[in-house]
């Protein structure tokens, strides 16, 4: 249970991407302008010298996440909000010694290195719907929809379409998006506590699939004759501490 437990740090499952996709559709209609903007390239790696990288910063990644798992009490308890928050804290440490993403800056990575070569602000739009078709979350907010009425307008007014270099037009742009967000009652300075509640969500989701292992693990140890008689232990009572 504990190594597929800390494996998820590394990865995403479609239940967290589900939890958090209100609140990330509100981040990515609040996109800051340097988002538009292109940036270079980080230097390419070849051969052995990726492969062997990538190795051994995800054998890093791990070891960094163990090695807080080890310290940090987590309570697995998904109804209970301090254990909650205190799951939450632990994956942020984890995070910052890892140096991993949260949810949301993995969406925003995601927006960066997809749209990084697109010259108008049409394709980008798009691109951001088939992103978000694809990591499989709503848009609850009907803000997409709005978002390409006011491309709109700003095109009609510009007589042509609106292009990413193109300083006026995009800052026409950028002030339409900000009447959606008031519209909408996001602003941009809450994007921190809209991260925050995402992050309590995937925390939630996590802990909810740990309990369902945990039960399933002592459901399956249960059977086994030299444990039959034992009495099923309370999940809240683990210490993951102690399984590592």
């Amino acid at each position: 249970m504990i190594m597929a437990f800390s494996s998820r740090l590394l990865s995403k499952s479609k239940q967290i991407q589900f939890c958090g996709s209100q609140i990330t559709l509100q981040q990515t209609h609040a996109i800051p302008v340097r988002f538009f903007a292109k940036q270079a390239d980080p230097p390419a790696l070849k051969g052995d010298n990726m492969l062997k990288g990538i190795f051994f910063e995800v054998k890093n990644k791990f070891e960094t996440a163990l090695g807080v798992l080890r310290k940090e009490k987590i309570t697995i308890d998904p109804e209970d909000p301090a254990a909650v928050a205190q799951y939450a804290k632990v994956m942020k440490t984890i995070r910052e010694k890892a140096d991993l993403f949260s949810e949301s800056q993995r969406i925003q990575y995601t927006i960066q290195t997809r749209t990084q070569d697109i010259p108008d602000a049409r394709t980008y739009l798009l691109t951001l719907k088939e992103i978000r078709i694809k990591r499989g979350l709503t848009d609850e907010l009907g803000a997409e929809a709005m978002m390409f009425d006011a491309l709109e307008k700003v095109e009609k007014e510009l007589k042509k379409p609106l292009m990413r270099n193109d300083k006026k037009g995009m800052a026409l742009l950028m002030a339409e998006f900000d009447k959606i967000n008031k519209k909408l009652g996001i602003r941009r300075e809450d994007l921190p506590k809209y991260e925050e509640q995402l992050e309590l969500k995937i925390s939630k989701a996590q802990l909810e699939e740990l309990k369902k292992d945990a039960l399933e693990a002592m459901e399956t140890q249960k059977k086994r004759e030299e444990f039959k008689d034992e009495e099923t232990v309370d999940v809240k009572s683990l210490d993951i501490r102690n399984f590592i």
